[in-house]
Order: C-alpha cells, then sequence, then structure tokens
C-alpha cells in the first residue's frame, strides 16, 4: 500500500473516519493500523464498528504506561510494521503518544507524513499532547490545519511541510452519525433527569493531580445541575486510589456511566444543557450546527480557542469555585452559542482525502526520501 492510516485511540478514530471513508469512496488503496494505544473495547473497537471503519489491518497490541514507555513501544512495533510493508505516506490525526511516534518512525525511515489537524497550540508545557503536536507537526511533509489560526501557528513556526486550511473533521462525523446515533442509541433511558449537564474529565494534568482531582470530586456532587459522568478508566483509577470513588458513586448528583461508545456520547451532548470538559474535540464537537452547545473547559488553558471566541468554550480553570460558578452565570440566561462553527462545513474529510492523493500523485514530499526504506 502507499498509504498507511495510522489510528491508536477513540478520538482518532472519530476524526479520521470521514477522511477514511472518503479515501474509500475515491477507491484510494490503503492500510489501516491500529496501534492498540487505546486497547479496552469500549475505547477503541466499538468505535470502529459504530463508524463503519471495519476491523484494522493490523493492531499492534501497545497498550498502557507512562508516556515514555508507550510512545517508545508504538514507535519500535511501527517502525517494524512500516519496514516490512513501506508506504509512501503516513496519516495520522492529532496529538497521541501513537501520533508522534508514526511520525518519528516515519522521520527515521524517510517516509512522508500528512498531520490532519496540525497547528493546534495550547502554549502550555504541562500538557503531554503538546509536545506530540509541535514535534509531529515539524516531522510532516503535509499538514492540515482546522483553522486559519491553527495555519498561522505553523507558518510562525516555519515548518517545512506544505500547509492546508481544511476545518475539523469532528465536524464532519457529528453531521455524518448523529441521525444514526439517534435511531439506535438507548442511552437516553438511563439518564433520570430533565436537564442535566455533561462531563468528562481524563487529562493526566487533571486526574494525576490530587488536589486537582479533589476539585473535579467537589464539582461534581455540588454541581447546580445534575452530572451525568461518563468515566474513563484512568479517572477511576485514580480516583479510587484517593478514597474518592465512594463519594461520587453515592451522590445523588451525579449519574455515573462506563465508557460510551460514539453514538452514545453524541446523544448526551445533543441532549444535555451544558457541557464540563478538560477534552479538547468535545470543544470542538460541540459547534457542530446539529450540537450547539455551551461548554466549561476544566483546565488552565486551551488549545481551541476558535471556541472561545466564537463563544461555545470558556475556560473556567480547575476549581469546583470556578466552575459552579461559571454554570451558574450561565443557566441564569441560557442562550446556546449561535455562531457559525469555526471548525468547517462538514467537508474536512473529502478535502484531506483529495489533497491525499494529490501528494501520492506527486511522489515524495518535503520530507520524504524516495526508496529510503
Amino acid at each position: 500500500m502507499d498509504l498507511t492510516v495510522v489510528v491508536g485511540t477513540r478520538p482518532e478514530i472519530v476524526k479520521m473516519a470521514p477522511v477514511v471513508l472518503a479515501l474509500r469512496e475515491e477507491e484510494v488503496s490503503f492500510s489501516l493500523v491500529h496501534t492498540g494505544q487505546h486497547y479496552d473495547h469500549t475505547l477503541s473497537e466499538v468505535f470502529l464498528e459504530e463508524l463503519g471503519l471495519g476491523s484494522p489491518d493490523a493492531v499492534l497490541d501497545v497498550g498502557s504506561g507512562s508516556h515514555a514507555k508507550q510512545t517508545a513501544e508504538a514507535l519500535i512495533r511501527l517502525e517494524k510494521h512500516f519496514a516490512e510493508d513501506p508506504p509512501r505516506l503516513i496519516l495520522v490525526e492529532g496529538d497521541t503518544n501513537t501520533v508522534l511516534a508514526a511520525a518519528l518512525a516515519g522521520a527515521k525511515l524517510g517516509v512522508d507524513v500528512g498531520h490532519v489537524e496540525a497547528g493546534l497550540r495550547s502554549h502550555d508545557l504541562r500538557m503531554p499532547e503538546e509536545h506530540n503536536r509541535r514535534l509531529t507537526d515539524h516531522l510532516s511533509s503535509y499538514l492540515y490545519a482546522p483553522t486559519d489560526l491553527a495555519s498561522l501557528n505553523l507558518r510562525q513556526e516555519a515548518v517545512w511541510g506544505a500547509v492546508w486550511v481544511t476545518g475539523n473533521t469532528v465536524i464532519d462525523a457529528s453531521l455524518r452519525y448523529l441521525p444514526l446515533a439517534e435511531a439506535r442509541s438507548g442511552v437516553m433511558d438511563l439518564v433520570p433527569y430533565d436537564r442535566f449537564c455533561l462531563a468528562t474529565a481524563h487529562r493526566a494534568e487533571n486526574v494525576d493531580d490530587p488536589d486537582t482531582l479533589r476539585e473535579l470530586v467537589d464539582f461534581l456532587r455540588h454541581a447546580p445541575l445534575p452530572v451525568v459522568y461518563p468515566v474513563h478508566p484512568r479517572s477511576k483509577t485514580r480516583m479510587e486510589e484517593a478514597g474518592l470513588y465512594e463519594r461520587v458513586r453515592e451522590s445523588e448528583n451525579v449519574l455515573l456511566l462506563p465508557p460510551l461508545g460514539y453514538f452514545d456520547f453524541l446523544v448526551l451532548m445533543k441532549h444535555a444543557s451544558c457541557i464540563v470538559t478538560d477534552s479538547g474535540g468535545v470543544q470542538e464537537e460541540a459547534t457542530s450546527p446539529v450540537l450547539r452547545k455551551k461548554v466549561f473547559v476544566f483546565r488552565r488553558s486551551t488549545e481551541r480557542p476558535e471556541a472561545v471566541a466564537a463563544g461555545y468554550a470558556k475556560v473556567v480553570g480547575t476549581t469546583a469555585e470556578g466552575v459552579i460558578t461559571a454554570m451558574r452565570e450561565y443557566l441564569d440566561d441560557p442562550v446556546p452559542p449561535s455562531a457559525p462553527s469555526p471548525y468547517g462545513d462538514g467537508t474536512s474529510g473529502a478535502q484531506i482525502a483529495a489533497l491525499v492523493q494529490e501528494a501520492l500523485a506527486k511522489g515524495p514530499g518535503p520530507l520524504g526520501r524516495k526508496g529510503a526504506i
């Protein structure tokens, strides 16, 4: 195969799905590789099934571990895989350890890398994702930036690769899959509230910090709306270790759910009065014309300032008081945001697929070396 598409986590699967489907529609041959960074069925395989992507051509079983161990294991296994069946172009999405490992493996072997969702910057070096996305951008021959600001970031850093503004594929995914989700999901049967806040939290800088974790638990228990909280396995483990999980489980203000598939989560977003999250992708999804939700970002910074500028997202810090105050202010006048999404019109997957075809037709890109493997 000339093209290898690499994924490793559920956000990558969701955001790469529109590209994969567009490639198939254009009859572009490619292989799909899953590193296994998210190895739990509910965090990975169910997303592939729901989105109609089928089984990967290879699963590398990288598994869990520290950031260094996981990245190193993914790098070793990806390099071996690429060397056995050399692609001309490796396509990655986002800012995970899988993405950086694939970009490094490609660079070491002289294979061009295409980076979907390039150019995002939080300027917060506490975040492993910031390291991953910056390094990947500078290792990529083709950079598909979701917004003009992301493109400007890349040009200011003088990246070597070619840059295009394509929008964000998560808008494509929400438009394509929400009707299916509403037809198939029964998740609302589990929710006993007429109005609720949807919450997610999984980032290491939040759940691995005992003080911040306690603030999160205080918010969940005392939020001005009941909270529906699908618990990420990492967050549950950290709460149990800190002796906090039972406090959340016993609270009448919180409905705990296991990790959900994409369809269930889309439906919860659709019905929520507002959202509290530390996820980057949720900040983007909330701007979709079929969702349009107010998001309170449980972080000190965001790499999605466009969502803030458009009125969808508000960075509220990592204290319970900060989140609760912001929620109360909004609930006093709960008018959902109405500005157009800053992340495109739902055609990003098709645009990227067309650009990938052009790249393959032209031969090696800025960082590729013909016959390097």
